[in-house]
């Protein structure tokens, strides 16, 4: 059984105890948070469609920690102009684990 839901923006299809990184999360370490943005559900063949979302569908997940991604670095450059600009940036993530499925 798989779902998509959406988190923080972003769709992810996930499974029960996938662990998914997702844009940091208000929520702290440990607790547990709720999805009710459940776009599809797969149950072992049976596909149901949301109009735009599945009534009474929602993902369970638990948030393992908060961390900082890979630095992203941007170069900017033109041509004999003498104008460099270098920069970089870490995007914040949050890791969370799907506990449970309801669809």
């Amino acid at each position: 059984m798989y779902v998509i839901v959406e988190i923080a923006g972003q769709q992810f299809k996930v499974e029960k105890d996938q662990k998914v990184y997702v844009h940091r999360l208000e929520n702290a370490e440990g607790e547990s948070v709720e999805f009710k943005d459940v776009l599809l559900v797969d149950n072992e063949g049976k596909v149901k469609v949301g109009t735009p979302k599945v009534k009474g569908a929602k993902v369970t997940a638990k948030v393992l920690e908060h961390i900082k991604g890979d630095k992203v670095l941007v170069f900017k450059k033109k041509r004999r102009k003498g104008y460099r600009k270098f920069n970089g940036h870490r995007q914040y993530l949050t890791k969370i684990q799907i506990e449970e499925i309801v669809g």
